[in-house]
C-alpha cells in the first residue's frame, strides 16, 4: 500500500509540473491549457476513484482552464488530503491469542 501511495505522489507531481509548464510558454500556453484541462480531470478521476475523485477532477479542470491558476498544485494537494491530512476513524483490531 505504501508503494501505491508513493507512485500516486510521484505521478501527481509530474502532472502538476506539466500543468504548470504551460505558464512558461508565451502565447501558446493558454491554448495548451484547453487541451490539458480535460486530460488532467480524467487522470484525477482515475487516480482517486469515488466521490472525492470526481470532486477533485472538477476542481483540477477549473484550475487548469482558468487563467492565472496554473500554479496551484492540485494533484499534490489531493494526495496530501487523501493520505496525510485526512484522519480515518480507528478500526477495531482482533488479536488472536492461543490458549494452552
Amino acid at each position: 500500500m505504501k508503494l501505491l501511495k508513493n507512485k500516486l505522489f510521484i505521478k501527481g507531481l509530474a502532472y502538476d509540473l506539466a500543468g504548470m509548464a504551460t505558464v512558461a510558454i508565451p502565447v501558446v500556453g493558454p491554448f495548451l491549457d484547453i487541451l490539458w484541462a480535460p486530460y488532467a480531470a480524467k487522470k484525477m478521476t482515475e487516480m482517486y476513484p469515488g466521490r472525492k475523485g470526481k470532486l477533485a477532477s472538477v476542481l483540477v479542470f477549473l484550475e487548469e482552464i482558468l487563467p492565472g491558476t496554473d500554479i496551484i498544485p492540485t494533484f499534490t494537494l489531493m494526495y496530501l488530503y487523501t493520505y496525510v491530512w485526512k484522519k480515518e476513524p480507528l478500526r477495531a483490531q482482533v488479536i488472536e491469542v492461543e490458549s494452552y
